[in-house]
């Protein structure tokens, strides 16, 4: 599922786990549990307000849902408006960004690389891709 900006808007006043529920649309917790590698009985939690998400979820959440990471960290209470931005480690995110590109189902054109890349590489194919597809994967 995509989410643009505009989209994202309108989720401003629900719930944090009502996001995640809208985000989701039709699909069932085990297909984002296959995709994402996130328990679905720990997504559950998460969406029932019984459970709070941490950062490497989150960043999970935002890859397959499409969305701004900053978003769904200031909605699920980690950041409250005013605060400074948290610490991003540049090369997890290029790494995390880079691992959607490659699991995206319509990257299927061209080589695929062999071997260890380099972050500056990652980043390039990355960028490249955002340019492609229209997505933000990189802040």
């Amino acid at each position: 599922m995509t989410s643009t900006d505009d989209d994202i808007s309108s989720y401003e006043s629900l719930p944090f786990g009502a996001l995640l529920q809208q985000l989701r649309g039709h699909l069932s917790l085990r297909e984002i549990h296959r995709q994402t590698r996130i328990s679905n009985l720990y997504l559950s939690r998460v969406e029932k307000g019984e459970q709070q998400p941490g950062l490497n979820v989150l960043r999970r959440l935002a890859a397959f849902y499409n969305v701004d990471l900053q978003f769904l960290v200031r909605r699920a209470g980690l950041l409250d408006n005013g605060e400074a931005q948290p610490p991003v480690d540049e090369e997890a995110e290029v790494e995390r960004a880079y691992r959607f590109v490659l699991a995206d189902p319509v990257f299927r054109f061209g080589t695929r690389p062999r071997g260890p890349l380099t972050t500056e590489s990652k980043r390039f194919i990355v960028e490249m891709y955002e340019r492609f597809s229209g997505k933000r994967l990189l802040g």
